[in-house]
């Protein structure tokens, strides 16, 4: 029945209690558990986003699966990043491993059409692909030479320096793509008879520059801008020009010296002259850079329209009494008419007082003469009377 309790069974015979244990007993300490683990993030991350149970479950799995294609890690080994599958050409393939400094390592690893923008990711993503389709075991039951693993080390190669910041960048300044279009520049002789369109030059010079820009250590860089732009605006673009400070070096040209050498002259002469030849190229690139900038300023329309608005500006202010306003101009006339009439005034006064002065000296002159004959006079009647 409800609520009658069963009596409890009895025990075994052969049972008997437990003997007490002759270790002590640790005594108790309190300790502070602070919130941390997987199992805490993810109620953290439920309590934020106020995500049920089933919400956090499909945020997570959305995410893995972000995770998976940004890494190359899906099922079949594909991405959504679209790198790593340009065409091989077959003198690609054929490349010699021991020439690596000659080899484009974008190109090899399937990212020509990014080069120095290709990230991270897109360079791990890339690599891994090559890896899959060159890889010499997965090679090697279609083809039995001796040479299938060599395009494989060009890969290694090219994904060891592209991973390499120092290494990339000293790559990315010998670029052979750029390398084979720095002198693609536009010539004068191209904008004979092209003065009025003046949007040409904008489009020759534009792409120029936003490829050297790349080099500077400087940012934002400053654009070749539009026509219109303010004289401000266009000083400051071949002021920036003018003082381009580059990043670009020099050192993947570099002579290896001889393996196995153990002579210590040989060394030094060898970095001796690498570094004279980094020297030479670095002051031959910025010649180069600066005569760009150079035939960019001969050839500028704005120069032109700057000098034309600040002729007629001149013109202006010399036709608007120097750029007084007409208030400006009525009280300086106003003034000059006050001092005019006060140096008038002044030259007249001197003027009475000049003649006052000179009338003066005429009248003390007639009087002296007068006396002067009275004394005269005087003097004969006195000689005519004596004995």
């Amino acid at each position: 029945m409800a609520g009658v309790q069963e009596p409890l069974s009895a025990l075994p015979e052969k049972w008997a209690s437990p003997s007490p244990s002759a270790k002590s007993i640790s005594p108790l300490v309190e300790r502070r558990l602070l919130p941390a683990g997987p199992a805490y993030l993810a109620h953290v991350r439920r309590a934020v986003l106020n995500l049920s149970f089933e919400e956090h479950d499909k945020h997570q799995e959305e995410e893995q699966r972000r995770l998976d294609a940004l890494n190359g890690n899906g099922l079949n080994g594909e991405d959504d990043m679209g790198v790593g599958e340009e065409e091989e050409p077959e003198e690609l393939l054929l490349q010699d491993p021991k020439e690596w400094k000659k080899q484009d390592h974008y190109q090899v690893l399937g990212l020509s059409h990014l080069r120095h923008k290709a990230t991270p990711a897109q360079i791990k993503i890339a690599h891994r692909k090559k890896v899959l389709k060159h890889h010499p075991d997965k090679k090697a039951g279609a083809s039995h030479t001796t040479n299938d693993d060599a395009f494989f080390k060009c890969i290694q190669k090219a994904n060891e320096v592209l991973t390499n910041p120092e290494r990339r960048r000293q790559f990315d300044s010998v670029d052979p793509n750029f390398v084979a279009i720095e002198d693609d520049v536009p010539t004068a002789s191209q904008f004979k008879n092209r003065e009025k369109d003046t949007q040409y030059f904008f489009d020759e010079f534009t792409p120029v520059f936003e490829r050297e820009a790349r080099f500077s250590k400087k940012t934002p860089v400053p654009m070749l801008g539009q026509y219109d732009d303010p004289k401000e605006k266009v000083e400051g673009f071949y002021d920036f020009w003018y003082n381009f400070d580059s990043w670009r070096s020099f050192e993947y040209l570099d002579k290896e010296v001889n393996e196995g050498s153990d002579n210590r002259d040989d060394k030094r002469y060898t970095e001796k002259k690498n570094k004279s030849e980094r020297a030479r190229r670095k002051k031959e690139d910025t010649a180069r850079l600066r005569g760009i900038v150079d035939l960019t300023l001969g050839l500028d329309p704005r120069i032109k329209r700057i000098k034309q608005e600040e002729k007629e500006a001149r013109e202006a202010k010399k036709k608007n009494k120097n750029g007084l306003t007409p208030a400006n101009q009525k009280a300086k006339a106003e003034e000059e008419k006050r001092k005019a009439e006060e140096e008038a005034k002044k030259k007249e006064e001197e003027e009475t007082i000049a003649r006052a002065e000179a009338k003066k000296a005429k009248a003390a002159a007639a009087n002296a003469a007068k006396k002067a004959r009275r004394q005269q006079r005087a003097a004969e009647g006195e000689g005519a009377n004596g004995p």
